[in-house]
């Protein structure tokens, strides 16, 4: 089914044979994020190229069972961002919050829960933690489950 009805669309996907060739191998071969399996597909769709289907986003948003607005975006990201920007997870660093814990706090942190836990105290808790690190100005503040994540990642015990 090709539809004509390029001149409405701000964004018009045309795929070259190498382009589409890459997104079917994509789609069937070997494992790859959901994510840029749905958008090789909706641009498969969208292509109004000889081979191509030339959908129109609604139609690709029910067949693929995504939104509209998902759609238009990955339209708009391989016209203005170019092909192999469209297919990869777009990353923020806006978006993550700063790591409290950097290496040399993140190893002051490991030694203290390896040491003597303080008398009267059997182990190390994390709420423990949590106030000797402010304390001893390993980092201004930081929670208890900060704390435990970053053990955590490390692989760290608390003795």
């Amino acid at each position: 089914m090709v539809i004509t009805e390029t001149a409405n669309r701000k964004y018009v996907v045309n795929l070259s044979a190498e382009e589409r060739e890459h997104l079917l191998t994509l789609i069937s071969s070997g494992k790859h994020p959901a994510q840029q399996i749905l958008k090789a597909r909706i641009l498969l769709k969208a292509d109004i190229s000889e081979a191509g289907d030339g959908w129109r986003d609604s139609q690709i948003a029910i067949a693929l069972e995504t939104s509209v607005d998902t759609v238009t975006r990955t339209r708009k990201r391989l016209v203005e961002e170019g092909f192999e920007a469209c297919l990869i997870r777009k990353h923020s660093p806006a978006s993550a919050r700063t790591r409290i814990f950097d290496g040399a706090a993140e190893a002051k942190l490991i030694a203290l829960a390896c040491s003597q836990p303080p008398t009267g105290r059997a182990r190390w808790t994390l709420q423990l933690l949590e106030e000797k690190v402010v304390e001893l100005n390993i980092v201004a503040r930081a929670s208890d489950n900060t704390i435990g994540r970053t053990l955590k990642k490390t692989r760290s015990n608390r003795t």
